[in-house]
């Protein structure tokens, strides 16, 4: 029996694992696209770091990615069309996971 227990505790904590991983790619993902949005919006120095924190605070408004997608192509007021923003999310997201995977 001890067996079994070990082996549900073993996939437990890849699921949690995992789970922290993807948070963390999503929030860096986030972050990478707030300053980018910033720099498009004319924003520099400090104001790129908080608009990059708003729109990681953005992700927290309901589970996907739609609420993040929202705010940043309604801040960018037409400077990037909905096929740009999503492709540099998905160029972004990509990019997070090979910095956090490879830490």
């Amino acid at each position: 029996m001890s067996g079994m227990k070990d082996r549900e505790n073993a996939f437990e904590n890849k699921f949690v694992h995992d789970a922290e991983t993807q948070f963390k790619i999503e929030s860096l993902r986030n972050r990478l696209l707030g300053q980018w949005a910033a720099q498009l919006m004319g924003k520099s120095g400090s104001e790129i770091e908080d608009y990059a924190r708003e729109v990681i605070k953005a992700d927290f408004a309901e589970p996907g990615d739609e609420d993040v997608f929202r705010k940043v192509h309604g801040d960018l007021n037409g400077r990037a069309d909905q096929k740009t923003v999503r492709s540099k999310m998905a160029e972004l997201l990509s990019e997070a996971r090979d910095q956090i995977t490879s830490t």
